[in-house]
């Protein structure tokens, strides 16, 4: 399943640079994550400060 970045998300740009398969992108202020692409690796959630990066 793959993962989704919640509103807890402050916009660092932390977990963009992880991701191995660039599913990561920022959209009007927040990022998001393509379901169609994220592996479910989780390098996103081990990497942000906040943990907004959450399996859905």
């Amino acid at each position: 399943m793959a993962y989704h970045i919640s509103s807890a998300c402050i916009s660092c740009g932390a977990c963009e640079s992880e991701c191995p398969v660039s599913a990561i992108s920022e959209a009007d202020g927040q990022y998001q994550i393509n379901p169609d692409l994220c592996i479910d690796c989780g390098a996103c959630a081990g990497t942000c400060p906040v943990g907004a990066p959450a399996q859905a």
